[in-house]
């Protein structure tokens, strides 16, 4: 028989890509009940069989981790077990998926004797020195700790025999410094192990697969991009909610708009008909509101909240109730878009447009997995630029029509930190070796010798300095003295930056408002600027370092969102788009066809019905009716009320920050004033202390028209670089080269005097390239200027008398929908509830300190009055802000010697277990206070023991001393 009918009879007998593997494999698929593959498996498991490099892209829940697991256990088991050392790495973007995946990789480890180890920031020292002793062969870690342990002689060692790279959600890496810092140092790994290893990167579902793939496996290396439409297996539907009778009273109930309250009730009415559902937000504050407006309807509602900052055992316990089915909702961010388990998902709701068509995918990607089920999406929308939005992002996700993956270009902060760690190693490197080295990773493919050589003068010129550099020899050598080396090196392992925060004080009272994100400030913090902030109009006094003095407002007209720092981008063709619907309802309106017929119309395009559909083109049929002619993709619009000049503007967010960014630095120079401008994907508004004329933002336009490239970067440039946004660029990228302290205050610093000092280095050119990358769409606006000059764009101005125009009226309304202003008379009730509804879904790990038998992480809701030890019987419940199995150490090692942080949590447990026991649940609840002191909660409970209204007012006004301490 000829090899080739041999080959087909094999092939005959294998149903599925299972019978590829091991019999030992097969047994243990058979045993955790896998009737057979899912497509991504079956598409993706003969090709790492084969030794491919291969990019995944397929949803989260369709078994994708299996798909590049098992065959890779297949090769390990049948593999020599002679060679001594780490043969697989596992990367994921978060510790909380190292946690998933050692849980969801051990079984099959275990059950086949393979050695399996998790490896990040928080692993202590006995783990750490047991992997350094005995290697396990499949190592589980984070992008950061990967470099920690590169730099670890011992550890080094033992990745020589790496042999299988799977990165992890790939996606959230790629488009970050973060994903630069990752491809060099697999670039070392490859050198280090002197093997071109296997690698398989898995992904959620993304725009340009094909770089993503040349970004995992580096410069021109063949990789195979393997990939699951997801469009086919999905279904979307958006709501805009209307106030119904019964939602006026629950708005009275709820403290808040009718409006607000009828998103409320549709999603608890989603929510109930399904077992389980994701409810994603954009901002982490829209999710608290969100979730305290929910606990505050109903306390005993089965829903929670999470989100990265929240203590580690709320998080926990909110991941294994859904999981568990104890609830059937979690309120979150982006933290759940990752494949962090929750068990299965029946639904998704998106509370607002999700801005992005990516955002979109995985996020409903998430639900409905199991083979040939359908994932399942609602958006909630709240106006009429939010349900426009959406249509478009929905019409955009069943085509496919995705946003690219912009993967920054040469990050020289990432260069200099992974020149650095070169030499950590060796005494001395020639400059060739670093080039010929770091360009094989793709976001450096472009590199040359001149720029390596800028990022080498910096760190030569340091002071202390980081390394010694002969330029003639083209040489660098470890300085004699490598303590700074060694501190710069480990001090910036992460790429991400440390976001400072502001402490927004009421200057009439001296008490703290709140925390504003350096965004928010970046952009919009100097003094004038109104804002919202706890449900509450303020506007800016002054900022002396990090404090910002505000004072109470009662009109909210103009004010900004606190968290718009928060917020994803709006990209330039979204905008286009719902530009292009607002042309296609004046041009309609126009030749006389009726609302209806349009809504009729346009819900054969998109995936919205004809009532949504109607009620998303009201303003815009409105303001035709009204004679206006309406702001389209062809077409700005400019329009005054009131002490702004309006321009409506569809351009997305970046390209109209850009725009705004030139405007308010062109107009403070002709006319002298101070000018503040706001933005949102459709429009800009600028305000002047002395009035600005529309006719002269017109004249700036036209003349910047006729700009080149050249000349418009030069004018952005000296636009952007007296910006906040400038500074905390520049501020971030100094840090990441170590040219700044962690933990040095530069707000004393002038930005003049910072820029000064910066100005002709790499810190300055990587700060204003990141500014135009992630700031700015500097792109999209020459695009904008080229039409313009074409004759493609037209320039209207609108007299109004006075009246803002509907579509106006959309942009100025959001702000009061959005951020749920809540009226002075009803704020301190709405302060009790919210605090009650926070602490009470708190979650705590309590452990006995008289028997230390007893342990449980305990929802501060279902906490009885007086707690007592189920084993023992005594009140002496210590309360720790960990979860269970990190506390377990206390109970397994009572009679043995505790580590430093064993210690810590037994010290921390007897502190807290006297207050439990003499004052019960109400100790507990001031416990979980944010930021309070043993003392604070004594003060506390001295004065209100019961889980009264003032118990609860003096938890908020403890806090809001803790947080002015934090500040001192």
């Amino acid at each position: 028989m000829s090899a080739a009918d041999q080959q087909q009879i094999q092939e005959k007998r294998m149903k599925n890509a299972f019978d590829l593997l091991a019999r030992p494999l097969r047994k243990l698929i058979e045993e955790k009940g896998f009737k057979a593959p899912t497509e991504p498996q079956e598409k993706v498991i003969p090709k790492i069989l084969e030794g491919k490099n291969v990019l995944l892209i397929s949803p989260t829940a369709s078994g994708k981790t299996e798909a590049a697991f098992l065959p890779v256990l297949h090769m390990l088991i049948q593999a020599p077990r002679k060679e001594h050392g780490i043969k697989v790495l596992y990367i994921t973007p978060l510790r909380a998926l190292n946690r998933d995946m050692l849980e969801r990789l051990e079984w099959w480890c275990n059950n086949l004797d393979i050695k399996l180890a998790v490896r990040h920031g928080d692993t202590d020292i006995n783990e750490r020195a047991r992997q350094a002793r005995s290697p396990p062969d499949v190592l589980i870690t984070t992008p950061e700790t990967l470099q920690s342990i590169l730099a670890g002689r011992v550890m080094r060692r033992h990745l020589q025999s790496i042999r299988w790279v799977i990165v992890d959600e790939v996606h959230e890496l790629a488009d970050s410094k973060r994903g630069s810092q990752l491809a060099l140092a697999l670039e070392r790994l490859r050198a280090i192990s002197n093997r071109d290893f296997q690698i398989i990167g898995l992904s959620a579902t993304i725009g340009t697969p094909e770089k993503v793939a040349q970004f995992l496996v580096g410069n021109n290396r063949p990789i195979e991009v393997i990939k699951v439409p997801v469009a086919r297996l999905m279904k979307i539907q958006i709501l805009y909610p209307k106030p119904e009778p019964q939602d006026y009273e629950l708005a009275s109930k709820l403290y808040t708009h009718p409006e607000v309250a009828a998103r409320l009730r549709v999603m608890r009415q989603l929510i109930e008909k399904h077992n389980s559902t994701l409810l994603f937000t954009n901002t982490r504050t829209i999710s608290e509101i969100l979730a305290s407006r929910f606990k505050i309807w109903d306390v005993n509602f089965p829903v929670s909240i999470h989100h990265g900052s929240l203590a580690k055992p709320s998080r926990i316990a909110a991941e294994k109730g859904l999981k568990e089915g104890e609830l059937r909702g979690l309120v979150c961010t982006s933290s759940l878009e990752l494949g962090i388990d929750v068990g299965r998902i029946d639904l998704v709701i998106q509370y607002m447009s999700p801005r992005q068509v990516t955002r979109l995918i995985q996020r409903v990607g998430r639900s409905g997995h199991r083979i040939g089920h359908m994932a399942n999406g609602v958006i909630i929308t709240m106006d009429s630029d939010d349900t426009l939005e959406a249509m478009v992002i929905g019409r955009k996700a069943y085509a496919e029509e995705l946003e690219p993956v912009d993967i920054p270009e040469k990050p020289l902060d990432a260069l200099a930190h992974q020149i650095a760690a070169l030499l950590l190693k060796k005494k001395r490197v020639k400059v060739e070796e670093i080039y010929d080295l770091y360009r094989r990773a793709y976001p450096y493919r472009d590199l040359s010798i001149d720029e390596i050589n800028r990022v080498l003068d910096y760190m030569h010129n340091r002071f202390p300095r980081l390394a010694w550099v002969s330029f003639d020899e083209g040489v660098l050598l470890k300085p004699r003295n490598s303590k700074a080396l060694f501190e710069y090196f480990f001090e910036n392992l992460s790429m991400i930056p440390d976001e400072k925060h502001y402490l927004v004080i009421d200057k009439e009272t001296d008490t703290a408002v709140g925390l504003l994100d350096e965004a928010f400030v970046a952009e919009y913090g100097k003094p004038g600027v109104k804002f919202i902030i706890r449900g509450s109009p303020w506007k800016i006094v002054s900022i002396e370092g990090d404090r910002i003095y505000v004072k109470s407002v009662e009109d909210p007209t103009g004010a900004i969102p606190s968290w718009v720092g928060e917020e994803i981008p709006v990209p330039f063709e979204v905008a286009q788009e719902v530009g292009s619907i607002r042309a296609f309802v004046e041009e309609k309106i126009k030749a006389g066809f009726t609302p209806n017929e349009l809504a009729r119309e346009l819900s054969k395009k998109y995936p919205a019905d004809e009532k949504t559909i109607l009620d998303a083109i009201a303003e815009t049929v409105e303001h035709v009716k009204l004679g206006y002619p309406a702001p389209t993709d062809r077409r700005i619009v400019v329009e005054e009320w009131e002490d702004f000049i309006v321009l409506h503007c569809n351009f997305g967010s970046l390209t109209n920050r850009a725009l705004a960014q030139i405007l308010g630095h062109v107009l403070s120079e002709v006319t002298g004033y101070s000018i503040i401008t706001q933005h949102d994907p459709y429009r800009i508004f600028i305000q002047a202390v002395e009035r600005a004329e529309p006719k002269t933002v017109i004249k700036i336009i036209y003349d910047l028209k006729d700009y080149n490239e050249e000349q418009i970067r030069d004018l952005i440039t000296r636009a952007v670089i007296k910006t906040g946004i400038f500074k905390r660029r520049l501020i971030h990228v100094a840090r990441r080269f170590g040219a700044i302290q962690k933990d040095v205050d530069f707000e004393s610093i002038s930005l003049r005097n910072l820029v000064k000092s910066f100005e002709d280095t790499v810190i300055y050119e990587e700060a204003l390239k990141e500014v135009f990358t992630k700031d700015l769409d500097l792109k999209n606006l020459i695009k904008v200027f080229g039409m313009i000059r074409r004759g493609e764009i037209e320039i209207v101005y609108m007299e109004t008398g006075g009246e803002l125009t509907p579509i106006a009226r959309v942009g100025m309304e959001r702000v009061s929908m959005k951020t749920d202003l809540i009226p002075p008379d009803k704020m301190r009730r709405i302060l009790i509830e919210s605090a009650k509804a926070r602490l009470l879904g708190e979650t705590r790990t309590f452990i006995c300190t008289e028997c230390w038998d007893y342990i449980e992480m305990i929802t501060l809701k279902d906490l009885p009055d007086k707690p007592l030890c189920p084993k023992c019987g005594s009140p002496r419940l210590g309360i720790l802000e960990v979860e269970e199995e990190e506390a377990y150490p206390l109970i397994e090692k009572k009679e043995e010697k505790l580590n430093k942080c064993e210690e810590y949590l037994r010290e921390e447990a007897l502190k807290t277990a006297s207050l439990v026991a003499e004052y019960g649940k109400a100790a507990a609840i001031a416990l979980s206070g944010k930021r309070l002191r043993i003392s604070d909660v004594k003060e506390i409970l001295s004065k209100e023991r019961t889980l009264t209204d003032r118990f609860f007012e003096l938890i908020i006004e403890a806090e809001r001393e803790a947080l002015k301490r934090r500040f001192w």
